[in-house]
């Protein structure tokens, strides 16, 4: 761990209040839900179980998470108010995890956790469990006299899963050092039981990701194995296009009843993909590029393609356009591209240093077109305009490529000797 990066001990986030970034408060943190991994590596904070102001409580993932302070957890503001089920890979910190006895690895005596460290791993938003607070005994009428110490979490064992024996929770762990199109390959040569018994261990953004890496077949029979609620949850997850591609695979009623599950602002971006043909720009698009007002500067602009959730296609340049700054905006104004950025200072305008003279894509442009257009400009991602001038979305290259490709290219083996093969 880097020096200075963010310890906190869970039994202080016991309660404590949660906050939008309004400062209205969202709930309070009653749990939080780590996965443990294979081998000498520590359990992974998902995210935390928050009760909010009706006692149900919900699942708030650590991605959603912008603060960590005295007394208080601040979040994005978005919160998915479905109630908390665990998953068989999961754990509760301070329901399992405090008051459990486990041994010291130097010595092999027993001590009881009394509480454990979580620290942020330097530049990401990823928490991971550092250190436990132990004490030495076997615990009874005596326990409260025996010594207390604060060990690393590698000093302790009885947390890391097995290396043997089957079971979805030791496949998802060696599953999480993977991209996702290489756990979608894995998972795509599974038998279709154990592909449902992984997939239901994930947890629902690395579930997402996934499933965007599959063959259409595998994902219509992954998503109708979940539970409904729970299948909803996960095409919020993904890019509104790809859930739109998926959506469409499924009978009319499957359809509008999971659309009618999720949150109306994504069912709105995914219905409105759904509008458009397949195989032309806007059937293409997605609607999640970075759009930014004219006043922004540069320092805003890199501050938003630093975002570790952005695709690199769509971090590759960001569009202006005149209020609102989400699709479908106001006017649009131009695309300013990431070297671009690098080379005006921080304070600089992006309305003046804006590329309007490339001309966007209409959303009914084919996919011939659009992919003509990418190679003639050197582009990854385009804009997709409409006839009033009004931002919809951004083409990017792996979804064009997704469309030009053979159906099975997902087949392909990328870590053979020698370089790629190709499955048969």
């Amino acid at each position: 761990m880097a020096a200075g990066a963010p310890r906190v001990f869970v039994s202080h986030l016991a309660g404590v209040p949660v906050f939008d970034p309004n400062g209205d408060q969202v709930g309070r943190v009653r749990d939080l839900v780590a996965m443990l991994r294979v081998g000498p590596r520590p359990p992974r904070i998902l995210g935390l179980v928050v009760e909010v102001i009706s006692r149900r409580r919900i699942f708030l993932p650590m991605t959603r998470v912008t603060g960590v302070e005295s007394g208080q957890v601040i979040t994005t503001g978005v919160v998915n108010m479905r109630r908390f089920e665990q998953r068989p890979t999961e754990r509760l910190v301070l329901g399992e995890f405090l008051d459990r006895r486990v041994r010291l690895v130097e010595t092999e005596e027993e001590v009881t956790v009394l509480d454990v460290a979580i620290q942020q791993l330097p530049a990401r938003r990823d928490w991971e469990i550092d250190k436990y607070f132990v004490r030495k005994g076997r615990g009874g009428a005596l326990r409260r006299k025996g010594e207390t110490l604060t060990v690393e979490w590698s000093a302790v064992s009885g947390f890391s899963l097995e290396e043997h024996g089957q079971g979805a929770e030791n496949l998802v762990a060696t599953f999480e050092r993977l991209r996702p199109a290489d756990v979608a390959n894995a998972l795509h040569h599974l038998s279709p039981k154990r592909r449902v018994e992984v997939a239901a261990a994930l947890d629902d953004d690395r579930l997402a990701d996934v499933l965007e890496e599959l063959p259409e077949d595998d994902q219509v029979e992954i998503l109708g194995k979940l539970k409904e609620e729970r299948a909803a949850d996960v095409l919020e997850a993904m890019d509104p296009d790809d859930a739109a591609d998926l959506l469409s695979e499924l009978p009319e009623e499957d359809k509008e009843r999971l659309l009618t599950l999720m949150r109306p602002d994504d069912a709105a971006d995914v219905r409105r993909l759904m509008a458009y043909e397949e195989r032309t720009a806007g059937g293409l698009m997605t609607t999640e590029p970075i759009v930014l007002r004219p006043d922004a500067t540069v320092a805003d602009a890199l501050a938003r393609v630093r975002q570790q959730d952005l695709s690199p296609a769509l971090a590759a340049q960001v569009y202006v356009c005149r209020s609102p700054d989400e699709t479908p905006t106001g006017k649009y104004l131009g695309t300013v591209h990431f070297q671009r950025l690098l080379r005006d200072p921080p304070f600089t305008l992006v309305s003046s240093i804006v590329d309007s003279d490339l001309v966007p894509l209409p959303p009914d442009t084919p996919l011939p077109t659009v992919t003509s257009y990418l190679a003639a400009y050197n582009l990854v991602s385009a804009p997709v305009v409409d006839e009033s001038g009004s931002l919809l979305g951004a083409v990017t290259v792996d979804d064009v490529l997704d469309h030009l490709l053979p159906e099975d290219w997902r087949e392909t083996d990328f870590h053979g000797e020698g370089g790629i093969r190709h499955g048969r």
